[in-house]
């Protein structure tokens, strides 16, 4: 890895990055871009709209201005292209469900030295012990993100001839319903927690799939898979366990497939001297602060641990994937 040639500037705007984090998690959470994107408003004209501070109201804009996301034309503010796509309320691609995962989550990193001196995770974890605001803001952000990327994966994976996929730990199941797209003959089941029904069952309904994909609510590491399948796709739930934890979902989920049967898995990937990339040796920090044992692995880990729950012909796929998220495919 190059090595960053540092200056006192590059460090004073690392630590004050959080500043910036904090006025787009404002915005958001204030719905601030979402009438902006209809009509330009003054910031007296948008503070009634909010039911907010006049002065703190033109801060934040000119704040968000600065920072590029907004237009500032005299006394009148407009969305950017960019902002009215993404952070729009009422946009299909909206980001703002996982920008508010990411300010649920400050709380704890802000005690990251503690956790790091305990060893322990200070927060609740979020798959499990969360409110139901903070459950949506979880449960959509994975939404957000899987359809940013899963249209960029799926295409490539060749399941001609499958017919059965578990996707485990699916969430909302927004990669069921991009493999069933893509896909004709393919039916599907999304394996996850109760608590996830409601924004899966939705989600599935609106790309109308409901007859093909099906949900199965369980702890599928306390009590197993029902079902047989002929590929399984795994996408981030390995690092919320720690290496015990995985070899149960590993050895379980090659369980539920038949003989031939593919396996997929997509994490965050370390490099084998764990030292990057720095996505990836970041969030294994977020791991650190929310989980008992979860950590980001590194791609020697991850064949290690598929090998040992008897998956072979193992191979990284040849795709570029943002913040160093990789797949691991194998067959049993």
């Amino acid at each position: 890895m190059e090595e960053k040639v540092w200056s006192p500037t590059d460090l004073l705007q690392l630590s004050g990055g959080y500043w910036s984090a904090c006025a787009l998690h404002a915005g958001v959470k204030l719905d601030v871009f979402t009438p902006l994107a209809d009509r330009p408003l003054t910031a007296h004209g948008l503070a009634e709209v909010l039911k907010s501070d006049a002065r703190g109201v033109a801060m934040l804009l000119n704040a968000l201005a600065a920072l590029g996301l907004l237009e500032k034309s005299g006394d009148n503010y407009a969305d950017t292209p960019f902002a009215a796509e993404f952070l729009c309320r009422t946009s299909p691609r909206y980001l703002g469900h996982i920008i508010l995962h990411h300010h649920h989550l400050m709380e704890g990193w802000a005690h990251l030295d503690e956790v790091v001196k305990s060893g322990g995770p200070i927060r609740k974890r979020v798959s499990h012990d969360i409110g139901e605001d903070e459950r949506e803001s979880f449960e959509m952000g994975m939404f957000n993100l899987a359809m940013q990327v899963a249209p960029r994966i799926v295409p490539q994976i060749n399941l001609s001839g499958r017919r059965r996929l578990l996707d485990l730990g699916g969430g909302p199941g927004t990669y069921a319903i991009h493999f069933c797209m893509q896909n004709p003959d393919l039916t599907a089941v999304v394996y996850d927690l109760p608590t996830t029904r409601p924004f899966a069952e939705q989600t599935i309904d609106r790309f109308g799939l409901t007859g093909r994909i099906a949900f199965e609510d369980g702890d599928f590491i306390a009590k197993g898979i029902k079902g047989t399948f002929d590929v399984a796709w795994l996408s981030h739930i390995l690092h919320g366990e720690g290496p015990e934890g995985c070899a149960v979902i590993l050895e379980k989920a090659v369980a539920a497939l038949e003989p031939g049967g593919m396996i997929l898995v997509q994490e965050f990937i370390l490099n084998d001297s764990f030292d990057g990339p720095p996505f990836p040796a970041l969030f294994s920090l977020n791991m650190l602060i929310g989980t008992p044992a979860g950590r980001a692995y590194s791609e020697g880990e991850l064949f290690n641990m598929l090998a040992a729950a008897g998956v072979g012909d193992l191979k990284r796929l040849p795709l570029e994937l943002p913040n160093g998220a990789g797949i691991i495919a194998g067959t049993v």
